[in-house]
């Protein structure tokens, strides 16, 4: 399956908009402070931020030309001790298990070179083994810090 990164122009934000509730309906199962709106959906209130401020970067993931999820990625000047963020990743339900979350994480790997912090909720185990098993296979040194609801990792020299 091939697997494709692309940068998300402001005409498709309906598109990523529609992406972050589901997303945002998947982490609601981790925490209990996501709840719909009165109309029924999940919205990232900061959405509109996502557009016109340097450092942020969101990505559509394909797998075959399908939309398959999205990642926003974050850097400089939001980020002092890092030099990348992955703050959001999502991969849409058909998608998961195939390799395409780990694929399209290994391309950003490979793209941005630096130092990457990455959160997860410490409910949210599905999303905490991935990301410890994608880091064990790319021989990724990381130094792990858990706080009351969430863990982090911390790693160097991807």
């Amino acid at each position: 399956m091939k697997v494709t990164l692309d940068r998300i122009a402001i005409d498709q934000k309906e598109t990523l908009k529609n992406l972050y509730a589901l997303y945002l309906h998947d982490l609601s199962l981790y925490s209990d402070e996501l709840i719909p709106n009165h109309e029924g959906l999940f919205e990232f209130d900061a959405f509109d931020q996502i557009w016109g401020n340097e450092g942020i970067h969101p990505y559509l993931i394909k797998a075959d030309d399908q939309l398959a999820g999205f990642v926003l990625l974050l850097g400089a000047p939001f980020l002092k001790r890092v030099d990348y963020c992955i703050n959001d990743f999502f991969i849409l339900n058909a998608f998961r298990g195939k390799g395409v979350g780990k694929t399209a994480a290994r391309q950003i790997f490979t793209t941005c070179k630096g130092k990457f912090f990455i959160e997860q909720l410490l409910s949210n185990k599905p999303a905490i083994h991935f990301w410890k098993k994608l880091y064990v296979e790319m021989g990724l040194d990381f130094e792990e810090e858990t706080k009351e609801t969430t863990t982090s990792q911390l790693f160097l020299n991807v």
